[in-house]
């Protein structure tokens, strides 16, 4: 295992209130779970239960038709509640309700200590492959396996806090890692998206065309740990729960898949979700966020944890009109471009007080609380061109050239331009800044999906 320090210094941190505080709620014992393949880059379902079947814990739910190695276990032991689908019968979710099962089954610890068996264990899925951000291919053969030991995502949990008191299960999932290539733990410095683990591999191992890079959260390294200790599959999180519209706030302990009804019901400002209020002086309905709140995916109050989410973001809906809008001049909105008054205010915080009061008297040399939620302020226009992307990208890449590559299709200039180092996370921060309001990280994922069926086929 290699240590690594990398400092960057473009990027952004999104300053969304509602930080979460450093006390943690164990919800590990839920009614439903959810294993959810949309949640999988390239996999294609193929369904090993039916409803009414009763599971284990690490039993595979559902298996890819390409390729049967690879499948997506249950979380937990119980009773195969529910099977959901949506259009053309897509495959959506496979609900597990738990079941303290006495004949609860658990592999041979002594099989696991075997490098093979991990490609056969239930936590291979949580082994990904860059390019394309699918499951690990057993068959690959890496350059290296890159572990962020820091998510610099707004609101994100504080990985030193989820470790703590599991090192010795980390150090296990770096050692079996260790048998398919060197892994490399990178602690990161610099505003987001230092965290991330592209920014990371981009600094470390760039990858070519041909070339793979596996990632793994740095909990789940830990999960995988566990396993190659006990043989036991207790796929665990500390979720960082936060956002302008939550109650409290705080950490909760949950098993991957929880249902997050439970949480929502105690979090939720607003009781009306998800209907829209009539009367705007009314408090507005929230959208709850399962992943980044920069990249992550929108679920029902009901609705289940990612499968590789770390975090939940309460926002409230922007279904509210401003009197005046952009014309107001915005003391609470939050501006990278200093359109608002909002932006004099940060300058002013770099000096000392004296010179902030002779400089500006009339602003507070505090740091100002912003107002968020998910209106665009502004309607779909023309792809702009500021030159904003690069003050927020930190890749040795040209961010707007890449976008316009992936928008023409024109697959020879995307694969010059370095579209096998990107995933759509990558560009969260583009499309946060953007006046175009282009939904970037959709056209990057078609551009990835066109080229990652091309090299399937």
């Amino acid at each position: 295992m290699k240590t690594h320090s990398i400092k960057i210094k473009k990027g952004l941190d999104v300053p969304l209130p509602g930080t979460p505080e450093r006390h943690t709620t164990d919800l590990r014992s839920m009614d439903l779970y959810a294993v959810k393949p949309a949640d999988v880059v390239g996999f294609t379902p193929r369904l090993s239960v039916a409803e009414g079947d009763t599971v284990c814990a690490g039993q595979p739910l559902v298996v890819d038709k390409r390729d049967p190695r690879l499948f997506l276990p249950s979380p937990v032991s119980g009773t195969v509640h529910a099977i959901v689908r949506g259009e053309k019968r897509k495959l959506l979710e496979v609900i597990v309700g738990t079941q303290r099962a006495a004949s609860e089954k658990k592999d041979n610890p002594q099989r696991t200590q075997h490098a093979a068996s991990l490609q056969e264990s239930p936590v291979w899925w949580m082994l990904r492959q860059r390019p394309f951000g699918t499951i690990a291919d057993p068959d690959a053969k890496p350059k290296a396996i890159v572990v962020s030991l820091r998510d610099t995502n707004p609101l994100a949990p504080d990985l030193t806090l989820a470790l703590r008191g599991r090192e010795h299960e980390f150090e296990a999932g770096v050692k079996a890692l260790e048998a398919y290539a060197e892994v490399h733990c990178v602690k990161a410095q610099g505003p987001h998206p230092a965290g991330n683990v592209g920014t990371q591999i981009a600094a470390l191992c760039p990858i070519s065309k041909g070339e793979c890079v596996w990632t793994v959260n740095a909990q789940d390294v830990a999960n995988i740990g566990r396993w190659m200790l006990t043989g036991e599959y207790r796929p665990e999180r500390l979720v960082a729960v936060g956002g302008p519209a939550a109650k409290a706030p705080h950490y909760y302990r949950l098993t991957v898949g929880a249902c997050l009804k439970r949480i929502t019901d105690v979090q939720l400002m607003d009781t009306c979700y998800p209907s829209l209020t009539s009367s705007a002086s009314e408090s507005s309905s929230t959208r709850i966020i399962s992943g980044s709140p920069l990249s992550g995916t929108t679920v029902a109050p009901d609705g289940f944890l990612g499968m590789y989410d770390q975090q939940l973001c309460l926002i409230p809906e922007g279904d509210q009109y401003e009197f005046m809008g952009w014309l107001m001049p915005g003391l609470k909105k939050f501006s990278f471009s200093k359109t608002f008054l909002s932006g004099l205010t940060e300058p002013i915080m770099s000096l000392k007080p004296v010179q902030a009061l002779t400089s500006f008297m009339s602003l507070e040399s505090q740091k100002p609380s912003y107002t968020f939620n998910t209106n665009l302020h502004g309607s779909v226009r023309p792809f702009l061109f500021t030159g904003s992307f690069e003050r927020v990208f930190p890749f040795d890449i040209y961010p707007l050239q890449l976008i316009k590559a992936c928008i023409v299709g024109d697959v020879e200039l995307q694969e010059q331009l370095g579209i096998y180092e990107v995933e759509p996370e990558d560009f969260a921060l583009c499309e946060f800044i953007d006046p175009s309001k282009t939904e970037i990280q959709t056209i990057i994922r078609e551009a990835l999906e066109v080229l990652r069926k091309e090299a399937t086929a």
